[in-house]
């Protein structure tokens, strides 16, 4: 199974309007639109696994964290975020990381 995180991105939340309206004009059924949102959740994330390759460093103060379901979530206060040329400030920001390696159960997906 795939995180779903990437569902709550503007990409993510287009899909889901665009499909929650084929449900309500009766051209799909909420069936196929769960499989779609499956497949999107494979889609999105094996992508940004094999294709983005871009590297970000930040500094910041770390308010909180936590370690749950083997998922890390940091919430981060007076954070810099560099790139080669660009260096971006904003006053908070909550950043989620998963595990992006395959488990057993990922693999054969």
């Amino acid at each position: 199974m795939a995180y779903q995180l990437y569902r709550n991105t503007t990409l993510g939340n287009s899909l889901q309007e665009s499909l929650d309206e084929l449900i309500q004009s009766q051209q799909i059924t909420p069936q196929l639109a769960l499989q779609v949102l499956l497949q999107f959740d494979k889609a999105i994330n094996a992508a940004l696994a094999q294709r983005v390759r871009n590297r970000v460093n930040f500094r910041g103060s770390l308010n909180t964290y936590r370690f749950c379901d083997n998922v890390w979530t940091f919430v981060l206060n007076d954070v810099e975020f560099r790139e080669v040329t660009e260096l971006v400030k904003v006053d908070k920001v909550k950043i989620v990381a998963c595990d992006g390696k395959n488990t057993g159960s990922n693999a054969a997906e």
